[in-house]
C-alpha cells in the first residue's frame, strides 16, 4: 500500500475522491499507528511518521468511503501524571465523521482489568470496540437554502428521533425512529400544521449505550454520551452504519428545509462517553488523556462538573479547536440551523468559575460560522456556581429555567407569585435587559425532555421513576406540578377535566409571552410517561409519542386531538400578532411616533384598578389583567415601516376559585373573545364572540380568557 506523507489538516478522515488523508493530534505520543480494518477481522497497521505541531499524518491513494479505522497510540501509560497510552486500545478518531458497530463492554475495554483500578490491561480492544469510518463528503444539496428564521418569529419543537417517529401509523416501518422518517411528509406534515419553525432534536451526535443500563436490560435513550462530536448517531439510520447515517440526515436536513423548517442540534460538548478513571478507554483517553480532560490534583481522577465522571479541559487550545471544528462542520456539511449547548456552563469554566468571557465564548463571537447560527445556552452545570440563567454572552439565547418554574408555580396556586409573573410574562427584562439582550434571550418552556411531560405535570404530585431501576431516587425530586386532586390517571371526570384545563393554562401563557417559545414533543397529544420524570433510560412506549387516530375512535384519541387543535390554534395566533413577540421590550407608557395615547402595557386588578406595588406584592393575589397595545410596537418592520396590530386583554385566574373580571373602560369600546380555556376547545380564534368595556365577565377557578381588539 502507497503511503504518501499528506497533510497535518484538516484534522480527521478527509477522502479527495481519490483517495484519504488522516491526520491525529496527540502532544504524548511517540508513536501513532494508523489501522485499517478488514471485515475478516484482520487490519492492517501504517504507522503515521510525518508530524507538524504534534499531528500525526499520512495520505493514502486508493482508500475509499466505507473503510472501516482506528488509532493506535504509543506512549507512556502512567495515571499519576495524567496520562493513559496504551497501543493495545484501538482508539475512535476524534473527528470521525461515521462511526460502525457498537461496544460489548468486554474488560478489554478498559485500560485497567475489572477489581484491580491500578494495573494496566492489555488486552486487544478491537474486537470489543467501535470503529471510525471513512465517508464520502459529495451530496446533491441542489437548492438548499438555511431558512434563516427570526427568533420573533421562532417557535421550537424539541424532539427526539426515534421518539418522535417510532409509532407513527403513516411511516413504514422500516424507517420508523430513523432520519428518513423525519423527512417522510407525514412527519413534516405535522410541524407544519402545528406551525413549528425550527426542530430542535435531542443529541444525535454518536453516543454509546452505558455498561450499566445495558446490564440493566434498559438503554441509554436520551443520548447524552457523546463519543463522536462529527458522526451522526448510526442507530438512527435506516440504511446501514459505514457512512450512510451520514446521507440519510443530509436527506432529512434537506426536506425539513424545502418545508421553511429550521434544524438545531442538542450538543453535548462538556464532557464524553469514556466517564471517570473506571470508564473505557475508546478514543481521547487514550491519546493524550491530560490534554483533553480536566484533571484533579491528583492526575488519576478528573474533576467532574457535569455528573457524568468527567468533562473536558476548557482551556486546552485543542479541545477548542475539536469543538469549534466541528460546530463549523454541522453548519457548513451537514446545513444545521444552531445548536442547544448542553450543561452550557460548564463549557465556561475556564479554570473553575464559571466566566462568561472564557475562551470559548471568544472563539464563538468571532466566528464568521458558528456566530452567525442560533446558538441556545442550557445554563447550567451541577458544579459549584453552575445555574447562571441571564449571565451569558449577548449572542446567546438561554433556556429560562425561571419561566418554567413561575408559570408552573402560578398555575398550581403557590402564593406570591405575581410580580415575577409579570416579569417572565414580558421577557424576564430582570435576566436580559442589563447585558443589551432583548426578549428573545428568553427560551421560554413549561417542559421539557427532562421532566414531567405536560400532561403529566397536571396528573402527578411525585416522581414515579420505579422502572428506572434506581429505587425512584433518580430525577428531580421538586417538580413544582400539581395532580388536580388524584395521583396518576383517574376515572374522575372532575379532575380530568381540570387537568385539560390546567394544560390548556400552560399552552396559553406560553404563547402569549414574550421570548421565544419552545414546545415538547408529543405536548400536543397530552401524552404521559406515567409519572416518570426522567426517561433517560427508557426507550420504549413510555417516551415514544402516541399518535392518536385522525378520526377520534376512541375517547383518548378525541381528548389527543382537541388538545392538538388547541396548541396549534394558540401557536398560530402567536404567528399572527407581532404584539406577541416583541423584539423590544416594554416601555410601560406611551410610545413616541405612535398615534396611541395609551400606553404599550397595562396592569390592572380583576376589579379594573390599574395594578400598585401592594397588588403585586400581596400573597393571596393570584389573578390580573394584562392590556398589550397593537398601536404601540416601538420596533419597525423588515423594510423600517411602522408595525401596528390588533391589542389585546389577557385575563389570568389562578385562584382556586371562580373570579369576576371587569373590562378596563379606557382601553377599548369593543373586544372579541379569541381563547377560554375553560371550555374544551378552549375557543379557537374567529368565534366572534363580543364583549363590552364595563362588562363583567366570570372566569372559572384556574383559568385564562384572551380577548382581542381590531387594530384601528
Amino acid at each position: 500500500m502507497q503511503v504518501w506523507p499528506g497533510h497535518s489538516y484538516p484534522l480527521g478522515a478527509t477522502f479527495d475522491g481519490a483517495g484519504t488523508n488522516f491526520a491525529v493530534f496527540s502532544e504524548v505520543a511517540s508513536r501513532v499507528e494508523l489501522c485499517l480494518l478488514h471485515d475478516d477481522g484482520s487490519e492492517t497497521a501504517i504507522e503515521l511518521r510525518e508530524a507538524d505541531a504534534f499531528v500525526r499524518h499520512a495520505y493514502l491513494p486508493g482508500v475509499m468511503p466505507g473503510q472501516r479505522y482506528g488509532f493506535r497510540v504509543h506512549g507512556p501509560y502512567d495515571p499519576p501524571r495524567g496520562h493513559r497510552c496504551n497501543s493495545a486500545k484501538l482508539l475512535l478518531d476524534p473527528y470521525a465523521k461515521a462511526i460502525s458497530g457498537d461496544m460489548d463492554w468486554d474488560e478489554a475495554v478498559y485500560g485497567y482489568h475489572f477489581g484491580e483500578p491500578d494495573s494496566r490491561n492489555d488486552l486487544d480492544s478491537a474486537p470489543h470496540t467501535m470503529t471510525s469510518v471513512v465517508v464520502n463528503p459529495y451530496f446533491d444539496w441542489a437548492d438548499d437554502r438555511p431558512p434563516r428564521i427570526d427568533y420573533h418569529k421562532t417557535i421550537l419543537y424539541e424532539a427526539h428521533v426515534k421518539g418522535l417517529t417510532m409509532t407513527h401509523p403513516e411511516l413504514p416501518e422500516e424507517i420508523r425512529g430513523t432520519y428518513a422518517a423525519l423527512a417522510h411528509p407525514a412527519v413534516i406534515g405535522h410541524l407544519v400544521e402545528l406551525g413549528v419553525t425550527t426542530l430542535e432534536l435531542m443529541p444525535v451526535h454518536q453516543f454509546i449505550q452505558d455498561h450499566r443500563l445495558v446490564d440493566a436490560g434498559l438503554a441509554n435513550y436520551w443520548g447524552y454520551n457523546t463519543i463522536g462530536f462529527f458522526a451522526p448517531h448510526h442507530a438512527y439510520c435506516s440504511l446501514g452504519d459505514r457512512g450512510q447515517q451520514v446521507l440519510e440526515f443530509k436527506t432529512a436536513v434537506r426536506a425539513l428545509h424545502r418545508a421553511g423548517i429550521e434544524v438545531i442540534l442538542d450538543v453535548v460538548y462538556n464532557h464524553t462517553a469514556e466517564g471517570s478513571h473506571l470508564g473505557p478507554t475508546l478514543s481521547l483517553r487514550g491519546i493524550d488523556n491530560a490534554s483533553y480532560y480536566r484533571l484533579a490534583g491528583d492526575k488519576r481522577y478528573y474533576m467532574d462538573t457535569t455528573g457524568t465522571g468527567n468533562s473536558l479541559l476548557m482551556r486546552s487550545p485543542h479541545v477548542l479547536q475539536m469543538i469549534m471544528d466541528s460546530l463549523r462542520y454541522w453548519v457548513t456539511e451537514m446545513h444545521v440551523d444552531g445548536f442547544r449547548f448542553d450543561l452550557a456552563a460548564t463549557l465556561a469554566r475556564q479554570f473553575h468559575e464559571v466566566d462568561r468571557l472564557s475562551s470559548f465564548f471568544d472563539l464563538v463571537q468571532q466566528d464568521p460560522v458558528v456566530s452567525q447560527v442560533k446558538l441556545i445556552a442550557e445554563p447550567w452545570d451541577v458544579g459549584e456556581g453552575g445555574y447562571q440563567v441571564g449571565n451569558f454572552p449577548p449572542l446567546w439565547t438561554e433556556w429560562n429555567g425561571k419561566f418554567r418554574d413561575t408559570v408552573r408555580d402560578l398555575w398550581r396556586g403557590e402564593s406570591a407569585t405575581l410580580a415575577e409573573f409579570g416579569s417572565r410574562l414580558t421577557g424576564s427584562s430582570d435576566l436580559y435587559q442589563d447585558d443589551g439582550r432583548r426578549p428573545l434571550a428568553s427560551i421560554n418552556f413549561v417542559t421539557c425532555h427532562d421532566g414531567f411531560t405536560l400532561r403529566d405535570l397536571v396528573s402527578y404530585n411525585d416522581k414515579h421513576n420505579e422502572a428506572n431501576g434506581e429505587n425512584n431516587q433518580d430525577g428531580e425530586s421538586f417538580n413544582r406540578s400539581w395532580n388536580c386532586g388524584a395521583e396518576g390517571e383517574t376515572d374522575d371526570e372532575g379532575v380530568r377535566a381540570l387537568r385539560a384545563r390546567q394544560m390548556r393554562n400552560f399552552i396559553a401563557t406560553l404563547m402569549v409571552s414574550q421570548g421565544v417559545p419552545m414546545l415538547s414533543h408529543g405536548d400536543e397529544f397530552g401524552r404521559t410517561q406515567r409519572g416518570n420524570n426522567n426517561t433517560y433510560c427508557q426507550d420504549n412506549e413510555l417516551t415514544w409519542v402516541r399518535w392518536p387516530d385522525k378520526a377520534g375512535g376512541t375517547a383518548e384519541d378525541a381528548e389527543a386531538l382537541r388538545m392538538h387543535d388547541f396548541l396549534r390554534s394558540m401557536v398560530w395566533l402567536r404567528r399572527d400578532h407581532p404584539v406577541f413577540r416583541r423584539r423590544r421590550f416594554f416601555h410601560g407608557r406611551p410610545v413616541e411616533g405612535t398615534h396611541d395615547e395609551l400606553s404599550d402595557i397595562a396592569w390592572f386588578t380583576p376589579e379594573g384598578r390599574e395594578m400598585t406595588r401592594s397588588d403585586w406584592q400581596a400573597a393571596h393575589a393570584r389573578s390580573l389583567v394584562v392590556f398589550l397595545n397593537g398601536n404601540a410596537i416601538s420596533e419597525p418592520g423588515a423594510r423600517g415601516e411602522a408595525v401596528v396590530d390588533d391589542s389585546f386583554l389577557l385575563m389570568f385566574n389562578a385562584a382556586p376559585r371562580p373570579q369576576e373580571f371587569l373590562v378596563p373602560v379606557d382601553h377599548g369600546k369593543e373586544w372579541h373573545l379569541v381563547v377560554d380555556t375553560e371550555r374544551p376547545d378552549g375557543v379557537a380564534p374567529g368565534t366572534g364572540e363580543r364583549v363590552q368595556a364595563g362588562d363583567r365577565l366570570l372566569l372559572a377557578d384556574r383559568s385564562m380568557v384572551v380577548l382581542r381588539r381590531p387594530a384601528d
